[in-house]
């Protein structure tokens, strides 16, 4: 089944009345779907479907905002349509930084990671589940990208991974991440922030607070409103630093002076 067309209909039991593809996203796209007797809906297509979408269900148990998962089939997710999103305000950092608050009732968990791994295009999000959150970050985000790196940049990280004991905690509190939580992961559609395209595993919730500084430019009242831990700001370049990596694989070097930036202010 290759049309979307024939999988929205399978999926809700109703024709389509049109399609309109949505913007944004680089590596994968989405359309809104019209439906004939029904409300909008939000359609993907991809090779990791089935898992997003129990990303987006592990997420909406813990009473996250998350758009409600319709059904999937043969690569196609099919998706509530939360609204189109709206340019970010004061009120739109405040319903986000409620949004992430539910995600710290995973905390019964045991280990970090996740029950399989993920991936954006060629790149393998590894998610090996550990109990010791350093060991996690030192071999599922970190040396994962050595043999993909050139040789100095290479050498920066593996210099980092050494000594990243007593730079982030062993065993912080755990949390259900986004994992990939920046501006156009979230839609604000004027009333409240809902969270998509996720990326989840179990980790420390800080990695989402440092790639909300990758693209975008919180304002301090949301960070004061998540009430972090001392040294909160330390760790931001080391859970940054995974995603400058992925996206030196990815978009190649225009990207690499973010990480060396990183590597700069700690010191590697």
């Amino acid at each position: 089944m290759k049309r979307l067309e024939d999988a929205v209909e399978r999926i809700c039991g109703t024709q389509v009345a049109a399609t309109q593809p949505l913007a944004g996203g680089d590596i994968s796209g989405a359309s809104r779907v019209t439906l004939a007797d029904g409300p909008s809906v939000v359609a993907k297509h991809g090779p990791l479907t089935d898992r997003e979408a129990a990303m987006l269900q592990a997420m909406a148990q813990l009473g996250a905002p998350v758009p409600a998962v319709l059904g999937t089939m043969q690569g196609w997710l099919v998706m509530q349509d939360v609204g189109a999103s709206q340019r970010f305000d004061d009120a739109a950092w405040r319903s986000l930084a409620h949004a992430l608050v539910p995600l710290r009732g995973a905390a019964q968990n045991k280990s970090f990671g996740w029950h399989e791994d993920y991936g954006f295009r060629d790149i393998i999000v590894r998610n090996a589940r550990r109990a010791n959150w350093v060991e996690f970050w030192r071999e599922n985000r970190l040396l994962c990208h050595i043999a993909a790196l050139d040789v100095s940049l290479a050498r920066r990280v593996e210099a980092l991974a050494s000594r990243l004991a007593g730079l982030i905690p062993e065993g912080p509190d755990i949390s259900l991440l986004h994992g990939d939580l920046w501006g156009g992961n979230v839609v604000w559609n004027g009333t409240r922030a809902w969270l998509i395209d996720p990326c989840a595993y179990y980790g420390d919730r800080e990695v989402d607070v440092a790639a909300l500084t990758v693209f975008d430019n919180p304002p301090a009242a949301f960070f004061d409103g998540l009430a972090l831990e001392p040294g909160w700001q330390d760790r931001l370049p080391i859970y940054r630093l995974w995603m400058w990596l992925v996206h030196v694989r990815l978009f190649g070097d225009s990207y690499r002076a973010a990480a060396e930036r990183d590597l700069d202010a700690l010191g590697f």
